[in-house]
């Protein structure tokens, strides 16, 4: 049975948040943040500069939240838009000499996949605990 391209992107970001799951809280707590908040900063300050922040704060380090995200939407979106024209193995770099159009379609496709990303962030991943109690 062949897939729709939305159930495709619901299960890969529902095997990536599985994968947070299994993480320290710290990194769940920071990662669902981050997915929460990504669509606004993307709709703010543009998908390149929204990579450009999540590759600076992650500094590389495979275990930090923001390189762990921008890792996912790299996955997505290598094995998802086609960029013929375009063979860099970073996803900035595609990003950066993307034409309008590609770039547009990118940013859609971004958008939709953190979508899937929110939700079973919100769904499986747990609140953040609060110090006090709110009796006390």
């Amino acid at each position: 049975m062949q897939q729709t391209l939305e159930q495709k992107r619901a299960s890969s970001a529902w095997n990536e948040v599985e994968k947070i799951n299994r993480a320290s809280k710290d990194i769940k707590d920071k990662y669902k943040g981050l997915v929460l908040k990504l669509p606004a900063l993307i709709h703010t300050n543009g998908l390149g500069q929204t990579l450009a922040f999540l590759k600076y704060k992650g500094k590389g380090d495979t275990k930090d939240p923001h390189e762990i995200v921008y890792n996912h939407l790299q996955g997505w979106l290598f094995n998802n838009l086609k960029w013929d024209d375009i063979k860099d193995s970073d996803l900035i770099k595609r990003i950066i000499f993307a034409n309008s159009e590609k770039y547009r379609y990118a940013t859609n496709e971004t958008l939709a996949y953190l979508t899937w990303l929110r939700r079973f962030a919100e769904a499986v991943l747990p609140e953040p605990k609060n110090e006090v109690s709110k009796n006390g």
